[in-house]
């Protein structure tokens, strides 16, 4: 038997195994190690067991007759060494995980720098792309409709286009400029979006002899109101026209086709985009298509979307880009609508039917549309790792064959991430689906074998495995449940957000409590269950947590999620690790070598876990600060509590092999203690207007004017005021003791007779506040007139308006009891059906539009009441120029403290009855 386990391991050795080879080598060597030679070893281990919940099931081990006598049959008894040999000491316990922890997040910390790996390529200069960014942005803000917009930034662009186009004359490849002003309407969640004369530039790079196929770059100029833009999405223009620079000057002439299309309307509902892509005659022959976005202000730019299921776009991405950032997690969690966001990625999918690539700068989302995003804040580092990685991508993709057909390379979704930035990984999902069940199948065998051990006997192991999960899930259940409580009590104290200024002080507060409460409830349930700390045990309670990953794995990959490489990941790596370090396992216990080695073993599957830690929280903590409908200290809470849970599974039978916990408990509750009075005595203030890294609060201030006309068209009623919405959940808590007016007591309520509560909606907030002031008189005033209204053959309503107005206003219409909506038009020559219910219209225009033209009708009710049929509202919004400011506007705005940021404009609404 020993000459075979020899010449089996030697087999091994020298050959590369799979992990369910390796389980079966582990089966072997397991059994043999139940053997005698193995058996000599472990016989003077006298090792209590657990009592309490596991003593119906186990029976003690009984001393080894080899082991009281020698081979020789003498009767002298071996001294049986001390169990706390076998046992990890506290201090060193805890040293080791905090070394291991740091490491991996100063190596995830060092991923994330925008530093280029290596020199420039020489082909993409970035200094160039700089002073684009900068000329772009030194208008000032660009909303839709401005002179800033239209014109300025229009003309900077075409005099950059012609500049490359004339320098480019003599090369192999043609450059078109197209300027479309586009007029449509398209449904949107939750409503409609009608647009007239947005502008888009598209720039189109072919062969001089032509080309039938088009890879689209698309990026967007404007911006929202009293924000500059530099990161949305002025630097990702600025890339584009250094990309095309690169491209028009190629000395060979492309395979395919590339159209740059510099958008004019995206944050107005992605509307120039839907303008290109259903009426321009180039967008037939686009292929597919990259979209440059942003989320946040600079850093590294991040594939979050691709396809759909189109995976020859990752994997151009895996071959060419020369600094990937890419993962599949972060795609499932935006197409989820987790992120209350949308690109014109959707667009081009959904009308144009298109697949893509969306990358978007994610990084310090907490100025994001505010007057902070500017191009100082944005590293060349930088500019240029998003330079090199787009030139490479789209050279590669018109020089492709999958380009001319891409339909014939339609074959699912892809598994897609990198590794520290260094390396991409990407594959089939069912490729994906493959390794994740097999991975799956190898750790049921891991498991399934110890049910055939001599010492199972009467089942004990399946018992104790069945009692160690439901210790774990309970011990998951009491710690979330207390940390979840702690945030309600943090909330109620007033001190919510403490933590969005500085991040580490909320890691400190819920992820000390949800650490302390965890090692708590296990060191209480392993005194109570005997006080010994047991090899046995701790290797029950790593099997426990293999076995959660596992049912993660199975479930993930049932459910056709790709992110189940995540859990694949967190099973393959640990199980292959326990299984080649079981021999120094069973002979040294968990010693200090054992722990260094289990560790290392565990490094890539957490170092990647902690970057998508990262990922979740530099998207989500931002958002926070942008959303009032729920306390955000307990989602927060909630994410460090689960993040805890996660990363310490693999860390819990490491409390049932310490010696003892009552030095890390004690440390732990210290710093909750500390951080608790802290808290709540106010130390850590939510916002800053620190230069280096500002955390402002974010409100919009619209000075209005409501105008309520009954049936007749006489004004029933009609007041003016300063409309606050404060996006985020302590209302105006910080601000009331600046600006005492500004209290609870002018909070508004909904008028639900009125449509969408009688204020001129831009965003849906639930705290709101409305501060009395004097009318408002705007220079270009709305205009709105019913042109017509008669009685069709089928019994409806028909009723046609006019409006003149700024570039930006909102329609809002409430059939009443007993009346619905059937049919409406915009002007895009496409009526909607069946509309039964409130809705809400946003439309935009550019320079020089017609007046707003649209019907719909409606089906009136059998009775009418006092109401009438329908309540017709329209509110405008002076995003620019002379009619975005008042005298009282500007007195509020000096009155705010330099930490909040204040969106401001004048607005209008005026509300009729029909």
């Amino acid at each position: 038997m020993q000459l075979l386990f020899y010449f089996y391991h030697r087999l091994l050795h020298y050959s590369e195994i799979s992990l369910p080879l390796l389980v079966i080598h582990q089966v072997f060597t397991e059994a043999t190690l139940e053997g005698v030679p193995v058996a000599r070893m472990q016989s003077g281990t006298n090792i209590r067991r657990i009592k309490a919940c596991l003593q119906n099931n186990v029976s003690e081990r009984n001393d080894d007759p080899e082991d009281q006598c020698g081979t020789n049959g003498c009767s002298v008894v071996k001294k049986k060494p001390d169990v706390s040999f076998y046992l990890l000491h506290e201090g060193v316990g805890v040293a080791l995980v905090t070394v291991f922890i740091l490491v991996l997040w100063g190596l995830v910390h060092l991923s994330l720098q925008q530093l280029v790996i290596g020199k420039a390529t020489g082909e993409f200069n970035a200094a160039r792309a700089r002073k684009h960014l900068e000329r772009i942005t030194s208008v000032g803000p660009r909303p839709v409709g401005s002179r800033e917009n239209e014109v300025l930034t229009v003309n900077f662009l075409l005099e950059q286009i012609e500049h490359i186009k004339a320098i480019s004359a003599l090369g192999p490849n043609s450059v078109t400029v197209d300027v479309q002003r586009p007029t449509g309407s398209y449904k949107i969640p939750g409503g409609f979006t009608s647009y007239c004369k947005v502008s888009n530039i598209a720039v189109r790079l072919e062969p001089k002899a032509g080309a039938q196929h088009l890879m689209l770059a698309n990026c967007h100029f404007d911006t929202v109101a009293n924000s500059p833009g530099a990161s949305d999405d002025a630097v990702s223009c600025a890339v584009m026209l250094e990309v095309l620079h690169s491209l028009a000057n190629l000395s060979t002439p492309l395979r395919h086709g590339v159209v740059f299309l510099f958008n004019g309307a995206e944050e107005t509902l992605l509307q120039a985009s839907h303008g290109f892509i259903t009426q321009h005659p180039w967008a037939k022959q686009v292929r597919a298509f990259i979209n440059l976005e942003a989320v946040g202000v600079g850093g590294k730019e991040l594939v979050f979307q691709t396809g759909p299921e189109n995976p020859w776009l990752i994997q151009a991405y895996n071959h060419a880009a020369k600094h990937p950032f890419a993962s599949v997690v972060g795609q499932e969690i935006f197409q989820r609508r987790w992120i209350p966001s949308d690109t014109d990625f959707r667009i081009y999918r959904d009308f144009g039917n298109i697949p893509g690539i969306d990358l978007a700068f994610i990084e310090n989302g907490f100025i994001y549309h505010t007057k902070y995003d500017t191009p100082d804040r944005i590293l060349t580092d930088s500019i240029q790792r998003a330079g090199d990685n787009i030139l490479a991508v789209l050279k590669h993709l018109v020089m492709s064959k999958e380009l001319a057909d891409s339909s014939e390379y339609v074959h699912g979704n892809m598994v897609f991430f990198d590794l520290l930035g260094m390396v991409m990984v990407a594959y089939p999902a069912h490729v994906g689906t493959i390794i994740n069940y097999m991975t799956a199948i190898a750790t049921f065998l891991y498991l399934f074998k110890k049910c055939f051990y001599p010492r199972n006997v009467g089942g004990r192991y399946v018992k104790e495995l069945a009692c160690a999960m439901v210790t774990v899930i309970l011990s998951w259940l009491v710690t979330l449940l207390t940390v979840v409580f702690i945030a309600f009590v943090v909330s109620l104290m007033g001190r919510s957000m403490f933590w969005y200024n500085n991040f580490y002080t909320c890691m400190c507060m819920y992820g000390s409590a949800a650490i302390g409460m965890m090692v708590l409830f296990h060191t209480l349930y392993k005194n109570r269950c005997g006080g010994v700390h047991h090899l046995e045990v701790g290797e029950l309670y790593f099997d426990v947590s293999l076995l959660l990953w596992c049912g993660a794995l199975v479930y993930f990959t049932a459910n056709g999620l790709c992110s189940a490489y995540v859990p694949m990941l967190m099973v393959a790596f640990p199980l292959a690790t326990k299984l080649l370090l079981a021999r120094e396992f069973k002979l040294r216990g968990a010693s200090v070598k054992y722990s260094v080695l289990y560790q290392l073993g565990l490094a890539l599957p957490y170092v990647h876990f902690m970057f998508l830690i990262w990922l979740v929280f530099e998207v989500f903590t931002p958002t926070l600060g942008r959303s009032n409908a729920y306390p955000p200290d307990v989602f927060l809470a909630t994410l460090v509590t689960l993040t805890i849970l996660f990363f310490s599974s693999y860390f819990v039978h490491f409390i049932y092999l310490a010696r003892s916990t009552k030095w890390l408990l004690a440390g732990l509750g210290t710093v909750f203690t500390v951080f608790l009075l802290l808290v709540s005595c106010g130390m850590f203030f939510p916002y800053t207007a620190d230069p280096s890294g500002p955390r402002p609060k974010q409100v919009f201030i619209q000075h209005t004017t409501r105008i309520f006309h009954g049936l007749d068209g006489k004004v029933e009623s009609r007041d003016s005021g300063l409309w606050l919405n404060s996006f985020d959940y302590t209302g105006m808590q910080h601000i009331t003791p600046i600006i005492p007016e500004i209290n609870d007591t002018i909070k508004t309520n909904c008028q639900e007779d009125r449509p969408f509560c009688g204020y001129p909606w831009f965003r849906s907030d639930k705290n709101n506040w409305y501060l009395p002031a004097p009318e408002v008189f705007p220079k270009s005033p709305v205009e709105f007139q019913l042109l017509s209204k008669e009685e069709t053959k089928w019994g409806t309503v028909k009723m046609t308006f006019e409006v003149k107005g700024p570039s930006h206003m909102s329609l809002y219409l409430m059939p009443h009891r007993g009346a619905s909506l059937s049919s409406w038009w915009f002007g895009d020559s496409t009526p909607q059906f069946y509309l039964a219910r409130e809705y809400f219209i946003f439309y935009t225009h550019g320079l020089d539009a017609p007046a707003w033209n649209f019907w719909f009708e409606i089906q009136p009710p059998r009775e009418e009441g006092p109401e009438g049929m329908i309540s017709v509202a329209i509110s405008s919004h002076y995003y620019f120029g002379e009619d975005q400011r008042t005298v009282q506007l500007d007195n509020m705005l000096q009155r705010f403290p330099k930490w909040a940021f204040p969106s401001f404009w004048v607005s209008t609404y005026h509300m009729y009855r029909y």
